[in-house]
């Protein structure tokens, strides 16, 4: 594996997300071990989180390292008005690898540019989130068995959701068909509908959320993000439009999976968790496995 930075999906060719996905499994089989052993790991969490935090955490803990860093940008010198290169400059003199969530886009790609260290993404405002990608890939590829040639569907906020920009550019090299339940306000960027059209990535809009789901094999849910918005009114406008209910999954493949990278707020009805179809906690776990097998890849080891 080749010591390198993950700051967004792209720096990842199809053949390593394959790679990946594949050590991933092998962790899940085996997540206790020392490959971390005397390596120091510091996760520097400008913004908050907690999914993407204790399994990054638990990942570390599990392969024998050590961590350092802060979960709150306040209790760190940026409140003295340090700027990102020092913090990182100092920060990878301390440790083997960063960990890094900010709130400002492109952070981590310059991160990864001044650090003497690899950075791994953790989120970087509404750009990117590549590890939470990978958690998904390997998600779908234990309910589907493959990622090849599959309806995926993605609902809510698809202008800000990181996650689902992520998903989308992964998912690129594996012939999916993309629909995307979006209001007019959250509809995907122009830029992505371009990449997918020079790509011949089939895709199709909508803005009613109904039976046209039941072609899904794989549904991603996502909350509107209040804290993406400048308007607390255009926030109010949109945040309740997609509610998934129980009884709507009666009639959608067998194989479907509901997939959502939390934390939710509504708009997974609490009736849908007992669904055999819902598999959104089940994809939180496989979180520490696919981000151990990215701390490897990120450390050669």
């Amino acid at each position: 594996m080749d010591n390198k930075s993950l700051v967004s999906i792209d720096d990842y060719t199809k053949e390593e997300i394959l790679e990946v996905l594949a050590r991933a499994a092998e962790f899940e089989k085996n997540p206790n071990c020392s490959l971390l052993e005397g390596k120091v790991v510091a996760s520097l969490f400008f913004e908050p989180s907690t999914r993407t935090r204790l399994s990054f955490e638990t990942a570390i803990n599990r392969m024998g390292g050590r961590i350092v860093g802060f979960t709150d940008s306040s209790s760190s010198s940026v409140t003295k008005g340090e700027t990102l290169k020092d913090t990182t400059k100092m920060v990878s003199n301390y440790c083997d690898l960063i960990v890094m969530r900010h709130p400002i886009e492109g952070s981590a790609r310059y991160a990864s540019e001044v650090s003497d260290v690899p950075i791994i993404n953790a989120g970087d405002g509404a750009n990117q989130h590549p590890t939470q990608t990978m958690l998904d890939l390997y998600s779908i590829m234990k309910t589907q068995g493959t990622l090849e040639n599959l309806n995926i569907f993605m609902v809510g906020d698809l202008k800000y959701g990181r996650t689902v920009h992520s998903l989308l550019m992964a998912l690129s090299h594996f012939n999916p068909t993309f629909h995307f339940i979006a209001p007019p306000e959250l509809e995907i960027p122009r830029g992505y509908k371009i990449f997918m059209e020079k790509n011949n990535i089939k895709y199709f809009e909508h803005t009613e959320f109904n039976d046209i789901i039941n072609d899904a094999d794989i549904l991603y849910m996502t909350r509107v993000q209040k804290e993406r918005f400048a308007d607390p009114l255009e926030y109010e406008k949109v945040k309740n439009v997609y509610i998934l209910k129980n009884d709507m999954l009666s009639n959608t493949k067998d194989n479907m999976r509901i997939l959502h990278p939390l934390p939710r707020v509504n708009e997974i009805a609490v009736d849908v968790d007992t669904n055999p179809k819902a598999y959104y906690f089940e994809q939180a776990l496989n979180g520490v496995y696919a981000r151990q097998a990215i701390i490897a890849k990120a450390l050669n080891l």
